[in-house]
């Protein structure tokens, strides 16, 4: 068993893996979560503290407390959010909600790559055909594609998933790129911005969702996200940018809060 602070909502907090369709890497099935973890299929279901997980040793142990958020710092956001317009009434209603991460960077940002200028259930669909295709399949889920595979891939293969010309290339040209992207954990916020956004097909917007959902770095926030900036301007009348600014230090949980409570309260 992986103990979680208490409030912990393991339903809500891992919402977001079936709220687009299927995630195939993530997968949901009879009140659990299945993830493929070096070629181990593993079950994640709630349990009273925390979550239980079989099988379990130090390798999955890591995997699923990254996935499943462990890294946020929550009593301090919620103290805080108390006093914050808007939040103060969206916290409450899903107590317990720990925002899940990508375990990966590369899956990570193959991930933002699909989401580029398309609805997310398109991306959930496309990114399936990925794992699919060049994925190690579990018993029921898939392990997401290595950067070797994707790398080894012609821009074809992956077209022929459902991926833009360009995209395509994009993803490609990522597994090949000269970069090692494990080593961005040991980088300043900007140094991140910089190194993600010199390669092609990573702009702001997947850089600052990289921040978000991978490094779980507290100000990290995705101003380019429309849905996000339609919570702006719907709950807050403010320009994107100028509301990321009023809620320093913890844009990241609140665009996460923000989000996932415009779904599910």
């Amino acid at each position: 068993m992986l103990r979680f602070p208490e409030p912990y909502d393991f339903d809500v907090s891992t919402e977001r893996f079936r709220a687009f369709g299927t995630d195939l890497a993530n997968l949901w099935h009879e009140g659990g979560l299945h993830r493929v973890v070096a070629g181990r299929e593993v079950r994640i279901e709630a349990a009273p503290g925390g979550v239980e997980v079989e099988p379990l040793d130090d390798e999955i142990r890591a995997v699923v407390l990254k996935l499943l958020g462990s890294e946020f710092e929550l009593p301090s956001f919620y103290a805080w959010a108390e006093a914050q317009p808007v939040l103060a009434g969206i916290v409450p209603r899903i107590p317990g909600f720990r925002p899940p991460l990508a375990p990966d960077p590369f899956e990570s940002l193959v991930t933002s790559i699909t989401a580029q200028q398309v609805s997310l259930f398109a991306a959930f669909a496309i990114r399936n055909r990925l794992i699919e295709r060049f994925g190690e399949r579990g018993e029921l889920a898939y392990g997401f594609p290595s950067r070797e595979l994707i790398a080894a891939a012609s821009e074809d293969e992956i077209v022929a998933l459902g991926f833009s010309r360009r995209k395509a290339e994009y993803v490609i040209g990522l597994a090949r790129a000269d970069i090692d992207l494990h080593a961005l954990a040991a980088l300043d916020d900007d140094d991140v911005r910089a190194r993600l956004t010199a390669i092609r097909g990573l702009g702001p917007w997947t850089a600052e969702w990289f921040l978000a959902r991978h490094l779980a770095r507290p100000r990290a926030w995705p101003a380019g996200d429309l849905v996000l900036r339609k919570a702006a301007e719907v709950l807050y009348g403010l320009d994107v940018h100028e509301l990321g600014k009023r809620l320093d230090p913890f844009q990241n949980l609140s665009a996460h809060y923000l989000l996932t409570g415009m779904r599910v309260t």
